[in-house]
């Protein structure tokens, strides 16, 4: 037996107020007889207040209250923002490990643009508290979101419904849905952005030694797998380009897969909590790692005799071992 080891705003344009003021200038007049000044009244003459003329009225304040939209046209923009953020969430609910930086980098793309153009609405008066509120409810959802790619790059959330759990978690989505409700009693508006349904965090697990999928066992070779991790593991054995086998191991345990055809394998695996079979992934604190060699099972047969190799690998560094993992990318588990 061989026996490798792993070391393991927008700003409203101000209109500034002007006035015209035409001022007739005191005259001295001297009479031919007296030497008596004769003086007149200061007039004033003009308009204050006005631009281009027409009228006259007391000075403006400075700036002009805008006029609020128009129920019809509130409701427009209201289902402008809703399609790109309900749309936005619905894929990122759909991402597993691969690829899911990119996705949550979108998601929060989309959504910005969204909240900022909610934000900038002058909304009908009746519902400007209310829009005030969901639109506050949706930037700190956002904000939230955007917090949550730190975590996702350090690979302790591993998947779309994860990254909503946590926000869900931080009581980010329920003041969305709350405010969007209570936005829609006011008037039919549609504000039902969250189009998911999100969980609790969760902690699933196969039992140990469960095979995820596997090709027929017909050899005579067995590879067994020890698990010494303090966390679950689900290896996958690659011939070729066919992902023959996947199996689940859990933490502090073995198990033996009999039978493994004769080839060249490649080994993955990854470490993690909560696996999530949909995805076919951990949720939470995930790695990603391959055998750093290739395993080559043989048979040979002689006139008296049939040899074959059994493999023992170790996913957990252990003393005096001779193989090191690689670390790879969630985009290159063959998961």
């Amino acid at each position: 037996m061989i026996d490798p080891a792993i070391v393991g705003q927008v700003t409203t344009p101000r209109l500034l107020s002007c006035a015209v003021v035409t001022v007739l200038a005191l005259t001295a007049c001297t009479s031919g007889t007296s030497s008596d000044p004769v003086v007149g009244s200061a007039t004033a003459g003009g308009v204050v207040g006005t631009v281009g003329g027409g009228g006259t009225g007391a000075p403006s304040s400075g700036t002009p209250t805008p006029t609020g939209l128009t129920p019809e046209a509130y409701r427009a923009e209201l289902d402008k923002a809703r399609g790109p953020i309900r749309e936005a969430l619905k894929k990122l609910d759909a991402t597993g490990g691969k690829g899911l930086d990119e996705r949550l980098e979108k998601t929060v793309a989309s959504m910005e643009e969204a909240v900022a153009g909610l934000e900038a609405l002058v909304p009908p008066p009746e519902v400007s508290t209310a829009h005030g509120d969901y639109a506050g409810a949706l930037r700190r959802l956002v904000a939230a979101l955007s917090a949550a790619q730190e975590d996702v790059r350090a690979q302790e959330v591993c998947t779309g419904p994860a990254v909503l759990t946590g926000v869900h978690e931080d009581g980010r989505l329920s003041p969305v849905r709350d405010s969007g409700n209570a936005l829609a009693d006011l008037g039919d508006y549609r504000a039902d952005v969250v189009p998911v349904k999100v969980g609790k965090e969760r902690s699933r697990r196969l039992s140990n030694g469960k095979y995820i999928n596997s090709e027929g066992r017909p050899g005579r070779a067995y590879l067994e797998l020890k698990n010494g991790n303090s966390r679950d593991a689900v290896v996958v054995l690659v011939r070729g380009k066919k992902k023959a086998i996947r199996v689940y191991v859990r933490k502090k345990s073995k198990f033996r897969i009999q039978g493994v055809r004769d080839g060249n394998y490649k080994v993955y695996y990854t470490l993690g909590t909560d696996w999530d079979s949909r995805a076919r992934s951990f949720t939470r604190s995930c790695d990603f790692e391959q055998f750093g060699k290739s395993v080559r099972f043989r048979t040979v047969r002689t006139s008296t005799q049939i040899r074959w190799t059994d493999w023992t690998i170790t996913l957990n560094a252990v003393k005096g071992g001779t193989v090191r993992p690689k670390r790879i990318k969630p985009g290159e588990f063959p998961g």
